[in-house]
């Protein structure tokens, strides 16, 4: 001990954070020492910073990212517990859904048939679909579909075969609008249509001069009030329930592994210079590995897959507002598209916007 402060062990030790997640925080500026000497480099730490220290252990304990730790700690304490609330609601929420999933797979593998049942739902959906080009682009690479049955929007790469290989890739989910599909087997015929699409990108690669073709793609197929979501690259889809938007997909970007890492945070992210940068897309080499859930609707649900044409430059609050209106999904698609012009639309825009009814 330094006077009255704490050398990394003992702090440590108070905190029950190992001195090595104590450097990690102070690199991440989560948890800076009260002094470093300036010879040893040794970190000493105040008594007053246990509070902080042991708030940062049950929260990563609690499994969350860093970079939403680093949020919850600089709020005060009423903003900090509706947020660890809101947080543990969605881990609830994804638990409860990966726990059907797994349920499905251990009676499907058991030979025990599916544990989700066939339904006869009177549920349906109202939907509208449109791509159109931003205001400083001079082609468009953009795909959205909307069906009775399937919803999709895919982002291909700039460049030769970009705009085909994202047709291609929901071309290759579009046969399955009129396929009758279970329940039970809606993410395995989903994930057969995308080795597909991967198989037709390849195809298309093969012609391309420069050998390579990029796309993202995030997709969603119905059965009564299932719907197996299939996602890879950073187009995203977003569900509308009871007033709050989630955001059901997660980025597969170099900004957000950054993030996830509590490198950056999301307003950095935001504005980071290699935030188009991909580290996961359908590119025909047939090794992508796509994102498979199992979700349940519920009328009055509203649900939006985008491209990043509009979720980069309208902010999630903006997107609420106008996914939160009573106009029809054509109506707010109009709504969404002018807050992407308004916001410059550098970018492509691909959108689809479906209401969750009772038929």
């Amino acid at each position: 001990m330094v006077g009255d402060l704490l050398t990394i062990g003992a702090f440590a030790r108070a905190a029950r954070l190992s001195p090595k997640a104590l450097r990690l925080y102070d690199e991440l500026g989560l948890l800076r020492p009260a002094a470093v000497d300036a010879e040893s480099g040794y970190r000493f730490y105040d008594a007053d910073q246990l509070e902080r220290a042991r708030l940062i252990a049950w929260l990563r304990r609690l499994g969350m990212p860093l970079a939403r730790v680093r949020r919850v700690c600089d709020l005060g304490a009423a903003e900090a517990a509706a947020e660890i609330a809101a947080y543990w609601d969605h881990v609830v929420a994804e638990t409860a859904a990966r726990g059907r999933l797994a349920t499905f797979l251990v009676d499907y593998l058991s030979g025990r048939g599916s544990a989700v049942a066939d339904e006869v739902s009177t549920l349906g959906i109202r939907y509208a679909a449109r791509s159109v080009s931003g205001l400083v682009r001079t082609s468009n690479e953009d795909v959205a579909y909307a069906g009775s049955r399937l919803l999709a929007v895919a982002d291909g790469m700039r460049g030769p075969g970009g705009d085909r290989a994202s047709a291609a890739a929901v071309a290759a989910l579009v046969p399955l609008e009129t396929r009758s599909v279970p329940a039970d087997e809606l993410l395995g015929v989903l994930a057969e249509a995308v080795g597909e699409a991967d198989q037709a990108i390849r195809d298309i690669a093969e012609s391309t001069p420069s050998g390579e073709v990029v796309t993202t793609l995030t997709a969603m197929l119905w059965a009564g009030s299932r719907l197996a979501l299939v996602h890879i690259g950073d187009t995203r889809a977003y569900l509308l329930r009871g007033g709050e938007l989630f955001q059901i997909t997660h980025d597969h970007s170099h900004v957000q592994s950054l993030v996830d890492e509590g490198r950056l945070t999301a307003e950095e992210a935001a504005s980071h210079p290699h935030r188009a940068m991909l580290v996961r897309a359908l590119t025909g080499s047939g090794t992508s590995r796509p994102d498979l859930s199992l979700h349940t609707a519920l009328a009055g649900d509203r649900y939006l897959l985008c491209s990043d044409g509009l979720s980069a430059v309208v902010p999630t609050g903006a997107l609420r507002e106008a996914l939160i209106g009573t106009g029809d999904p054509e109506r707010v698609l109009d709504d969404l598209l002018e807050l992407a012009y308004e916001a410059g639309a550098p970018d492509n825009i691909a959108c689809v916007v479906a209401d969750v009814v009772e038929v």
